[in-house]
């Protein structure tokens, strides 16, 4: 009987657990916090949201390469998320629009991939046990140094007090004007802008982009660290915060006074997901850190306003504390899944933010609506005599 293959990768928790598998992509060790995402779709999509710094995913769908890879797919240039884990191995591409298999691409990316888990065991205890730290191992030659890699995941500093966003925005400011993709011809231009939005890239990805430019918006996106001066001089009709990873509070320290400043000036601003929690700080309200987070296509939200539930992609792992809400901000949207904060708006002003990602990229396109509704806010301001 042949003797079974050496495991070529492991993932090793904080705690001492270990899990063997095989590897595949770049070669190494990493480590970050490990989460796990429930998305059937968008494997691709997912490791390149710049919102995943700092994390390993674990997939709970197991039919994980089965699409391939496509450029037409990256949220931003290279993959952010550290690497992957997968219960079986990725399958060969098997889709029209596949340019790659995803092994060579997670290689060619420096990011590693370990198939061959048993992922409902490891999502039930991060589940149980919040996220933890782990260094994650690919070594053809299947050696491991276990004890290192334990004290690599015991060292790991974790995403709490970490601003990810100044290592993941923009180097300089940019234009947008590509749209969301259409078939025959992929990505239209927008030709016929109604609105100035200036994007705060805190983490962007593209799919919120195109989905501004669909609205109508000539979008011009600016570095994390803008303030206020830099925004409000290119005369904006709306400001748009985007999604980003890592802590709330520490992103705040430049990001709150920017988003304070521009307020007043009583302009419709629109937050997603990291925009969201900066436009609560920034109203007064306070965000905590999730035992493991949201992370999914498949979440339901209730819209308080209207009763109506809403099927959502969600990537988070910290959260608005709804408790802290100041008076003339109330929460709009809650999760079903656990009542946390999903929303909040400004009474009597076009200022609304959603922690939940309305581009869908992954995801339902259930609250693809909120962008025209951003767009309307800058309709009707326009409107108003000064």
């Amino acid at each position: 009987m042949a003797e079974p293959a050496k495991p070529t990768a492991c993932l090793v928790l904080a705690d001492g657990t270990v899990f063997y598998g095989k590897g595949f992509g770049a070669t190494g060790q990493t480590v970050a916090e490990l989460c796990f995402n429930t998305a059937m779709t968008g494997y691709q999509e997912i490791m390149t949201d710049p919102s995943y710094a700092g994390q390993i995913v674990t997939f709970t769908f197991p039919h994980i390469g089965n699409t391939g890879v496509t450029p037409e797919d990256d949220e931003t240039a290279d993959p952010v998320a550290a690497g992957m884990v997968v219960k079986w191995d990725p399958t060969a591409p098997s889709n029209w629009r596949s340019t790659e298999r995803l092994e060579p691409w997670l290689e060619k990316r420096g990011r590693i991939g370990i198939g061959g888990i048993d992922t409902r065991r490891l999502t039930r205890a991060i589940r149980q046990q919040g996220a933890p730290h782990v260094a994650l191992a690919h070594d053809p030659e299947g050696n491991f140094d276990v004890e290192a890699l334990v004290a690599a995941a015991r060292g790991f500093a974790g995403l709490e007090g970490r601003d990810l966003a100044k290592e993941v925005t923009c180097a300089q400011s940019y234009r947008w004007d590509e749209m969301r993709w259409a078939w025959p011809d992929g990505f239209p231009r927008q030709t016929d802008s109604k609105y100035k939005v200036v994007a705060i890239d805190y983490g962007a990805k593209r799919n919120i982009l195109r989905c501004l430019a669909s609205a109508g918006c000539d979008v011009t996106v600016l570095p994390a660290t803008a303030t206020a001066e830099d925004v409000l001089a290119l005369n904006p009709d709306g400001v748009f915060l985007s999604n980003g990873p890592g802590d709330p509070a520490a992103t705040g320290a430049y990001a709150v006074p920017m988003i304070q400043e521009v307020l007043e000036h009583d302009m419709p601003v629109f937050g997603i997901c990291l925009g969201h929690q900066m436009l609560a700080l920034a109203l007064g309200a306070k965000t905590v850190k999730m035992s493991h987070g949201h992370h999914g296509a498949n979440h339901p939200v209730k819209d308080r306003d209207t009763g109506k539930v809403e099927i959502t992609s969600m990537n988070h792992g910290f959260t608005v504390d709804a408790q802290s809400l100041p008076e003339g901000v109330r929460e709009t949207h809650v999760s079903l899944f656990d009542g946390s904060n999903c929303g909040i708006a400004v009474d009597g002003k076009p200022v609304f933010s959603v922690q939940y990602h309305p581009e869908a990229s992954p995801g339902p396109m259930d609250s693809t609506y909120l962008f025209d509704r951003f767009a309307e806010a800058m309709s009707a301001r326009s409107k108003t005599p000064a």
